[in-house]
């Protein structure tokens, strides 16, 4: 269901006053409603770790539904200030803003929910504020059914964000250990500075599907990249694929996706260096494309995106479960891709999914499962290692080949794809993704040329 409304002040477009903890909340009309769906946990299988210390990753992914289930849109409008000073919107691509309270004194709660439940604890933020006059604001955020996991991102322009400065950030009733939902704080509190200049607070840098074509297209003006149209996304928007062909004999192709998950964004930001490394002038990229092509799907989830979801499409479901039975129309469409090429000769010899989690982890499949064609993974991940040793990242193996609901295992057993779930930290620095992200690069082309 679909509700729509202008613009006005909180309590003009308030339906539902619900107690949530200690306090009320007034609910706008697009508040996503609990729903008695299945679990959705987590992004790769899990075995034992190969290494004792640091993040050690997710539980094993539960076996769950992909047929659409109910998802509501947020309402779309501006909030006011009881005084009519200070104005928050959700009124942009990417947006997420469900509830507004204000508490008098300049201080507000940013009630954040999900588009369905129940569902990973990945509490997306993004929206605007301004006012009248320079105010000094106290914004408090709260979450349904989860924690405080992004750190607040703000911007003047909605392109360029930093991260909030600590001494304006606190958070409220500190959670335990160093990892995870459970050592999240329960609410994340602000203060900032608001006047007639419009203030951005996101969850982490807004790469809707706009910018995310933008890139596309200013990669595509080199001669050797081409852009295409794969299929559409469930509310009918393009999943656009980048080709980097140079040979025009060539049959063997790596493929790279990325963002099934919409908050995460550092996971697209490393995709975004890899490729560029892959699509560069240097020597070592020449030599690459003139024997291999490269496949991009950088939006796997432009629905998603756009609609500031924290995990799902707009069929309520995490794609990144729905690689067998393939129930939504944007894994349908990378599905039916691969088969394609496959047909006109082609050799898939690697694939890369990027995501985010807590911290940097490598998911690949064990060769205990894969024999030895699954080595380059391992190969891969030792050579990025030593070239980046500044940094530990884990690596956590599966030997499970059934299902095959999660993309790199789909890649393997369907397209003998030697794959990997690769996944970056929500906080890993910035300078470091880009790093990262292009002598993995790097090294994938040493060994795949070797």
């Amino acid at each position: 269901m679909e509700w729509e409304g202008g613009n006005t002040t909180l309590f003009h477009f308030t339906i539902l006053l619900v107690n949530f903890g200690t306090m009320k909340y007034f609910f706008s009309i697009g508040l996503v409603l609990p729903l008695l769906l299945l679990s959705c946990k987590s992004s790769a299988p899990s075995v034992e770790s190969k290494t004792t210390t640091g993040y050690q990753g997710q539980p094993k992914s539960p076996i769950v539904p992909t047929v659409d289930v109910p998802v509501q849109k947020q309402w779309k409008g501006i909030w006011a200030s009881k005084d009519s000073s200070i104005f928050f919107s959700n009124e942009f691509d990417g947006a997420r803003l469900n509830g507004l309270s204000d508490d008098g004194n300049y201080h507000f709660t940013a009630l954040v929910t999900a588009e369905n439940t129940p569902i990973n604890g990945s509490p997306w933020y993004a929206f605007k504020i301004w006012g009248k006059e320079p105010k000094d604001i106290t914004l408090k955020l709260a979450y349904q059914n989860s924690r405080s996991r992004y750190y607040p991102k703000i911007s003047k322009d909605g392109v360029n964000f930093r991260a909030l400065d600590s001494t304006k950030f606190q958070g409220v009733n500190p959670g335990e250990g160093k990892f995870g939902l459970k050592a999240a704080p329960e609410f994340a509190q602000m203060s900032l500075r608001v006047g007639a200049d419009t203030l951005w607070v996101s969850a982490q840098e807004l790469y809707p599907s706009k910018r995310v074509f933008s890139w596309m297209d200013s990669l595509a003006s080199k001669p050797f990249i081409k852009k295409s149209v794969i299929g559409h996304s469930k509310e009918g928007r393009p999943m656009r694929l980048l080709q980097i062909k140079a040979n025009p004999n060539n049959k063997k192709a790596i493929l790279v996706i990325s963002r099934q998950h919409p908050p995460e964004v550092t996971g697209f930001l490393a995709m975004k260096s890899f490729v560029e490394t892959l699509a560069s002038e240097s020597e070592e990229a020449k030599q690459f494309r003139a024997t291999h092509d490269v496949f991009v799907v950088p939006l796997m989830n432009p629905d998603g995106v756009d609609n500031g979801h924290w995990r799902h499409n707009m069929g309520g479901v995490d794609l990144n479960r729905d690689w067998q039975n393939f129930n939504q129309p944007e894994t349908q469409s990378v599905r039916n891709f691969l088969k394609s090429k496959e047909k006109d000769g082609y050799e898939f010899v690697f694939g890369a999914d990027f995501h985010s989690t807590w911290d940097d982890i490598y998911y690949p499949l064990d060769t205990l499962a894969t024999g030895p064609k699954g080595k380059i993974v391992f190969d891969w991940i030792a050579a990025i290692g030593e070239r980046l040793p500044q940094k530990k990242t884990n690596v956590k193996a599966s030997k499970d080949l059934d299902p095959t609901m999660v993309s790199r295992t789909y890649f393997f057993v369907a397209h003998g794809m030697p794959a990997i779930v690769f996944e970056l930290g929500d906080n890993t620095p910035r300078p470091f993704l880009n790093e990262k992200g292009k002598v993995a690069a790097q090294e994938l082309m040493r060994l795949l040329m070797n």
